[in-house]
């Protein structure tokens, strides 16, 4: 990705939508080398980090339908949300699956961490998992519009194959809920 000298004077420390007045991610423009020993700039979105939940009750993935806006249509997640300032992911992800789903972790146990998309931002996601889950208080942010549903594995399989999930922390989520329920474990 080559971002030209002329581009750059031109574009704003933060992302923004024509739509929105609110500050999106700030991006960062530093050089690269190259491999013929010149260098590029690259434009690189920073971004706090995030969490994920993959969560269970009575044998199915709870997930959430949102609007997403860059897509311009519902989308079926599984929780997740950005990290706040100095906040650590595992009472992030307790607090995210609380607020999205109505129901709270007695316990959760940490998967994995992930780049969503190494190419362009900095953005790490901390996958956990639950099952032992206890009624909470649905607390969806103030701009969030989010309708609740718990899947089978079918239901799960049929929303990937028409495109109801599409995103690739639910994909991966759904893989490792896969992998666990054929073998108790998340895999390597």
């Amino acid at each position: 990705m080559r971002v030209a000298a002329s581009t750059l004077s031109m574009r704003k420390p933060y992302l923004r939508t024509n739509d929105s007045k609110e500050k999106s991610f700030p991006c960062k423009w530093i050089p690269s080398g190259c491999r013929g020993g010149g260098t590029a700039t690259r434009e690189i979105v920073k971004h706090p980090g995030a969490v994920a939940v993959i969560a269970v009750h009575e044998g199915k993935l709870l997930v959430v339908d949102q609007f997403r806006k860059p897509l311009e249509r519902m989308q079926v997640e599984i929780p997740a949300g950005k990290l706040d300032a100095g906040e650590q992911p595992e009472k992030a992800a307790i607090r995210e699956l609380e607020e999205e789903t109505g129901y709270r972790a007695r316990s959760i146990r940490f998967v994995r961490t992930f780049a969503t998309s190494p190419g362009f931002a900095d953005e790490l996601i901390h996958l956990y998992f639950t099952d032992d889950l206890e009624a909470g208080e649905l607390k969806p942010d103030e701009d969030e519009f989010l309708n609740g549903e718990s899947l089978t594995p079918e239901q799960a399989d049929e929303y990937i194959a028409n495109g109801r999930i599409c995103d690739a922390k639910t994909l991966i989520g759904v893989l490792v809920w896969r992998h666990w329920r054929q073998t108790g474990e998340f895999g390597a």
